[in-house]
């Protein structure tokens, strides 16, 4: 799939930069969107100069609604855009009632609200022109719940099912468009060490690179997969929590690594 231009959000660092980094080596230009400016600006140099492509950085908070907004605004405009990857996310640890709730609130508007936005914005002009594609940077973790994660578990799972509804739709449309969520297990990045997830709670064979899950997102979108779970150990995760009764499902959910983490903790990932 020749991709012209892409869109990445939380493309500063993690799985957005990786994103970023692979789409450039193809001949990909770049818009860049995230918080930090001084981040973006050393992606923005170092992807330029190594592989000659134009990179264009736009820093946006997609929890505030005006920046989200003027984003979807500037992306609808762009006639060359072949792919969004709506990437951006952070996670949170704590009991829900005792957590931040500004916090959670900013969490459904970059996970959900933020990937309705984006995505409405340029979904016309790919249809438009039966070409172009979405990823919908999701997770594992939507496909089960863990106590401490719960809006981050929450949000995922919409993810998934929102990129379902829109195939639904494109199929009916009988549009080539392509839409994926692509959902990673625990990755070696920035995000977990920010979140304080401790790596010893997790088998070492469950932890992947960035490179390998980014790689297997862009290669399936020739595929026109709907759901992307790298790994087979991930991909075997998935479907028990599809088909395990809801109550050894449950049982499984209580082991959760998160768990272990102290109650009322909150430590913020914003990319």
């Amino acid at each position: 799939m020749k991709i012209r231009k892409a869109a990445i959000t939380g493309g500063s660092s993690g799985l957005g930069e990786e994103f970023a980094r692979q789409l450039a080596a193809g001949g990909t230009n770049l818009i860049l969107a995230a918080r930090r400016r001084d981040r973006l600006d050393q992606v923005k140099a170092e992807i330029e100069g190594q592989f000659g492509v134009k990179v264009e950085v736009v820093v946006c908070d997609l929890a505030d609604d005006a920046q989200s907004a003027a984003l979807a605004a500037r992306l609808a405009e762009e006639a060359e855009l072949d792919l969004l990857v709506n990437n951006a996310g952070f996670g949170t640890l704590g009991l829900y009632h005792e957590t931040d709730f500004a916090r959670q609130e900013a969490m459904l508007r970059v996970h959900v609200l933020a990937t309705m936005r984006l995505t409405r914005a340029v979904l016309p002009g790919m249809i438009a022109r039966r070409a172009g594609a979405v990823v919908n940077v999701s997770s594992v973790a939507g496909y089960w719940r863990s106590a401490q994660n719960v809006m981050y578990c929450s949000t995922k799972g919409w993810m998934n099912d929102f990129t379902e509804g829109l195939r639904l739709e494109l199929d009916q449309l009988d549009s080539p468009v392509v839409v994926q969520a692509l959902c990673p297990g625990f990755t070696y990045s920035e995000f977990h060490d920010t979140l304080g997830v401790d790596r010893g709670n997790v088998p070492k064979g469950f932890w992947m690179q960035a490179d390998f899950v980014v790689g297997e997102s862009l290669k399936s979108l020739g595929s026109g997969r709907v759901f992307v779970i790298p790994g087979w150990r991930y991909r075997l995760v998935a479907r028990l929590a599809e088909w395990l009764p809801a109550r050894w499902r449950m049982a499984l959910e209580r082991r959760s690594p998160h768990k272990r983490r102290k109650a009322g903790a909150l430590t913020p990932n914003l990319k």
